[in-house]
């Protein structure tokens, strides 16, 4: 796998990581550095244990093995290790009985470094007004509630899990551009997690991918089109030699065959049809449906 080591202590380091609930075990000794100021696309299906993850980070469930964020233990350490760690969920997690000022209150009293001041700024010039209640926002002005409520912390860690679940995909996109341009800094380190990988790509330094428990990527983006290739090939001679070189994944779409390969040159697969890095999506579903796509261990 790529080497993602940096001579900076990273942000978050976890060792054998695992989880059991009963006899089920849920994460299996996971092992991986989060470094500052990155971006981190956090996928899986539902169950794969991203959830888990998440909560073992923010010391919001017992763990095996060993993680640290900022240096500390979160489980034995979650007090002070939230001074500087955000947590955000999707949008339908602000308390909708509250008046937007009730909120800010709320949470300057929850979070030592959430500012009032900073989210009444990312709202001017929008229509939302302190005494306004949450229930009777629209879709779009609760997701310009949420950003601000974000942008309003000062944490050197941001996680956010499903942050735009229900909105709609031009919120969504507002959502994301503007975390990336007016909030991220080399300092701050932003964890995601959700299901449409598609509409995040574009703003991710690396991806973790999580399947039952297991992690079986773990990448900067930049190198992803080393290692993965994806090849469509029309003809059945061309198909042939294809399957031959090992492919992770075939999809037959509207009559074209496609498949990724995973650590075969692009030079040798580029006589044999149109070559292509493939997307996160299309990565995602290819690495997700096979036992054995990747079997090293990520790092």
């Amino acid at each position: 796998m790529t080497d993602l080591s940096i001579s900076a202590e990273p942000i978050v380091s976890a060792r054998g990581l695992s989880k059991s609930f009963g006899r089920k075990k849920i994460l299996h000794d996971l092992d991986f550095d989060i470094p500052a100021g990155r971006i981190y696309g956090l996928i899986g299906h539902n169950g794969a244990g991203k959830t888990t993850t998440l909560n073992a980070m923010l010391g919001l469930t017992s763990y095996e093995g060993t993680i640290r964020v900022l240096g500390e233990d979160p489980f034995a350490r979650r007090a002070k290790l939230m001074e500087n760690v955000a947590f955000i969920s999707d949008v339908a997690s602000l308390p909708r009985f509250l008046r937007v000022r009730e909120l800010f209150a709320l949470l300057t009293n929850i979070h030592p470094n959430f500012s009032p001041d900073k989210a009444r700024q990312f709202l001017e010039g929008t229509d939302i007004r302190p005494e306004m209640k949450i229930k009777t926002l629209s879709k779009g002005m609760i997701a310009q509630l949420h950003l601000a409520v974000v942008m309003a912390i000062d944490a050197k860690l941001l996680v956010l899990d499903e942050p735009t679940l229900g909105l709609d995909i031009t919120y969504r996109k507002r959502f994301y551009r503007r975390l990336l341009e007016d909030y991220m800094t080399e300092e701050r380190t932003l964890i995601i997690t959700t299901h449409q990988v598609d509409e995040i790509e574009f703003m991710l330094s690396d991806i973790m991918f999580i399947r039952d428990g297991e992690m079986i990527l773990h990448m900067q983006m930049e190198t992803v089109s080393e290692k993965f290739t994806q090849l469509v090939a029309n003809e059945p001679e061309t198909q042939a030699a294809a399957r031959a070189l090992g492919p992770v994944y075939e999809e037959t779409r509207f009559g074209q065959t496609v498949f990724i390969f995973d650590g075969v040159p692009r030079e040798q697969l580029e006589t044999l049809g149109r070559v292509s890095t493939p997307t996160i999506s299309d990565l995602f579903v290819a690495l997700m449906q096979r036992p054995t796509a990747n079997p090293e261990t990520a790092r």
